[in-house]
């Protein structure tokens, strides 16, 4: 078999010329931003939380290395037997200390199988491979100022609609589950994908992949609510560059998350996010804190207002701030049962709505491949209408449909679109639409005006 003669590399830049973006390293960041990387994008518990996690990393280590020492000097002066009983009789402190001690080098390893087995198992996106959703990366990694692209490989899903970043040395990658690429198609919703893809390499611009950040908050992912409570802010910051990336793809995947790849236009984002004000108590706040990732209400809450950054804690409206522009025909969760329908109530409460409905916006069974579906109203159209039987919540700013963010000392008039390729604070409102996609705003009082900055 003759083998091909090898193509040239196409016009790419050697190592050594001047014009090309200088690799990154310990003390220069992933980002031509820097070590700190573009601040504006981060959510504001992010670095308080990463430096409690670090300190307390800090004093792990520093005791643990003081106990060596101590351990040492007792052995060395023959006050006591051995290292082992120095640092004490218990094995679990033994056993704690040698973790610790471990703990980089397994960090190390973990990462290297990681990286190792999408290599071997994982197709790898290129221009020749899901060149569409390579563009993605580039596109993605460009704008945010990454200095080399990340790898990207397509993983077998089979049905879980899930995507990630890390990083091995200086080498760093995002993996995509095939089910996505379903939900992206050209005839489902490409912005969604391009969504995910921006906040995956907006995790990395961010430096949450670095293998020193891990190393030094690995402890606090143990630490019971502030471990997790990292992890969204996190999350929250990753969202702020997907939304910077493809603010149109916000509600195909809020939708996606919440009802799966097929049911996702026929989730009405909006009524989604205003839940967030709306589902109150504790148990509630604890399965937030609980969680690794922003609950899909409050995540979605914080997607349409771009006002402030993601709650953290706290749901939207409890602290006194607007948390909802609608109030469903439903209780809330936490509203006592008698407040519940009837069966004969729920029965009118479908009658009205059938009526109100829209044209094309019922037979909610979801939207498959290869299947027409032009005579309907878009997928975008059924995620961002105003939701039926709702009355507007006066004190909150009605629902918007994503726009480019633009910096806030050039607003953008409302109706028109954005400039393209500037940079803004993710919390920038995005202005003139409607939720059914109209340029002009609901029925009710204006809304408040975004706080000044």
């Amino acid at each position: 078999m003759t083998l091909p003669t090898p193509l040239p590399t196409g016009g790419l830049p050697t190592p050594g010329d001047p014009h090309r973006p200088a690799p990154p390293t310990l003390t220069n960041g992933a980002t031509v931003h820097g070590f700190g990387g573009d601040m504006r994008m981060r959510h504001p518990w992010e670095l308080p939380l990463l430096i409690v996690g670090a300190s307390f990393t800090t004093l792990a280590y520093l005791t643990w290395a003081g106990l060596l020492v101590y351990a040492i000097v007792l052995v060395t002066t023959g006050r006591g037997a051995s290292i082992e009983n120095a640092i004490g009789e218990a094995s679990v402190v033994a056993q704690l200390v040698a973790l610790l001690m471990a703990l980089p080098f397994l960090i190390w390893i973990a990462r290297a199988l990681m990286y190792a087995q999408l290599r071997v198992q994982s197709v790898r996106m290129s221009p020749t491979q899901f060149p569409e959703g390579y563009r993605m990366v580039a596109e993605s990694a460009h704008q945010f100022g990454l200095r080399r692209v990340p790898d990207a490989y397509v993983v077998l899903g089979n049905g879980v609609i899930n995507a990630f970043a890390a990083g091995h040395g200086f080498r760093r990658f995002v993996a995509i589950n095939s089910d996505l690429f379903e939900v992206g198609g050209a005839v489902r919703d490409p912005d969604a994908l391009r969504f995910v893809i921006g906040h995956e390499v907006g995790h990395i611009a961010a430096g949450h992949v670095s293998y020193l950040r891990l190393v030094f908050t690995n402890l606090l992912a143990q630490v019971p609510l502030l471990g997790t409570a990292y992890s969204r802010s996190q999350e929250y910051t990753a969202d702020n560059f997907g939304y910077l990336h493809a603010p149109a793809g916000a509600p195909g995947v809020m939708a996606t998350l919440a009802a799966g790849k097929y049911l996702n236009a026929n989730v009405n984002v909006n009524e989604l996010a205003d839940r967030a004000a709306h589902e109150k108590g504790l148990w509630v706040h604890i399965a937030n804190w609980q969680s690794s990732h922003p609950v899909t209400t409050w995540r979605s809450h914080a997607l349409r207002d771009r006002r402030r950054p993601g709650h953290l804690w706290f749901r939207p409206g409890l602290r006194g701030t607007p948390g909802a522009s609608y109030i469903g025909p439903l209780p809330p969760g936490s509203d006592d049962s008698l407040q519940y329908p009837t069966p004969a109530d729920a029965l009118i409460l479908l009658d009205r709505a059938a009526a109100e409905r829209p044209p094309g916006f019922d037979q909610q069974f979801g939207r498959f491949p290869g299947v027409d579906y032009g005579s309907r109203p878009t997928l975008r159209e059924m995620q961002l209408s105003a939701p039926l039987l709702s009355r507007v919540w006066l004190p909150a700013a009605p629902p918007v449909a994503p726009s480019q963010p633009v910096p806030p000392s050039q607003p953008t008039p409302q109706g028109q679109p954005a400039p393209q390729g500037q940079t803004a604070p993710p919390n920038q409102p995005a202005e003139g639409q409607a939720p059914d996609g109209r340029q002009e705003p609901p029925p009710g009082p204006p809304p408040p005006p975004p706080p000044s900055r």
